[in-house]
């Protein structure tokens, strides 16, 4: 099990801080060049490995900055604080993503990062609990981390505690049946401090979303099922951070959140076969000054 960064975790502390009484554009600045730090971080990781899932991890990097950075009540330090908010990454697959933004709030040293996918890595290439802290389930076959969350949002009310459960969803994802026996779950248990976020890019290895099975009208779905839904623009830090308000009408809330998958990288952006390619050297190179701009 990979181990906390005390330094880092202080700076995550302060970002927190200063994310929660710095006037808006100074908190917004913060964490934008969180996202800019993460998604370069993605790029290194994927070259070093060459193996990756590159156009997910970008378009799903705004949303865990915005949740690890401002929103979920977690201390890299503890990472199994009894009390603590919940997060799941259902769709496994972008776990560079995931790790980058773990590694930059100090739940464990940046230069596991070089590790990535290498032979015996802790750092796979889905999550693993029992090898990274600030990972509470496995995840890689998708449709299994709604599930486990609604058990989390369930844990957490009969034990009386206000812990929220985030799950993020790939859109794809939600074409398997298990994520809308989850939803229904949810929506009748009436999980008001459950939150499922879609990374809705519309695309999905191979092909289009509603070129393969069609998910809209996705809000009214989630809305039938229950839900307190929320569309918003999956790359504005102000608009996620307002999307994470509290439910209005005790429901859970469903965060439907329109990204491009590939964001940041122009060549990869919106391009299906980007899902798991990985860039040449000189690709790379144009990557980077993309994102350093």
């Amino acid at each position: 099990m990979l181990t906390a960064d005390p330094s880092a975790a202080a700076d995550h502390r302060a970002l927190r801080q200063a994310v929660r009484i710095a006037e808006p554009p100074e908190a917004l600045r913060r964490l934008r060049a969180m996202s800019a730090d993460v998604r370069l971080k993605v790029v290194g990781m994927i070259d070093r490995a060459r193996m990756g899932h590159i156009g997910g991890d970008l378009s799903v990097t705004d949303i865990l900055v915005t949740l690890f950075g401002a929103v979920l009540d977690v201390d890299p330090e503890h990472p199994d604080a009894p009390g603590r908010d919940r997060f799941i990454l259902s769709k496994g697959h972008c776990a560079a993503a995931l790790y980058a933004t773990l590694a930059r709030c100090g739940y464990f040293p940046e230069a596991a990062l070089a590790t990535f996918m290498a032979p015996h890595s802790p750092l796979n290439g889905h999550p693993n609990r029992r090898e990274v802290p600030g990972v509470e389930t496995n995840t890689g076959p998708l449709g299994h981390g709604f599930p486990v969350a609604i058990g989390c949002a369930l844990g957490a009310r009969l034990r009386g505690d206000h812990a929220r459960t985030v799950v993020v969803l790939g859109d794809g994802e939600l074409q398997e049946g298990s994520n809308w026996e989850a939803a229904m779950t949810g929506g009748h248990q009436r999980l008001a401090r459950l939150y499922a976020v879609v990374d809705r890019n519309r695309l999905q290895q191979g092909a289009r979303t509603e070129d393969t099975v069609r998910l809209d009208p996705l809000a009214e779905k989630f809305a039938a099922f229950g839900w307190e839904v929320r569309e918003t623009d999956g790359h504005d830090h102000a608009a996620l951070l307002a999307a994470f308000a509290p439910s209005t009408t005790g429901q859970p809330v469903a965060v439907i959140a329109d990204t491009v998958k590939g964001k940041g990288v122009s060549f990869i952006e919106d391009r299906v076969e980007w899902h798991h390619k990985v860039p040449d050297p000189a690709q790379v190179r144009a990557a980077i000054e993309e994102l350093t701009r």
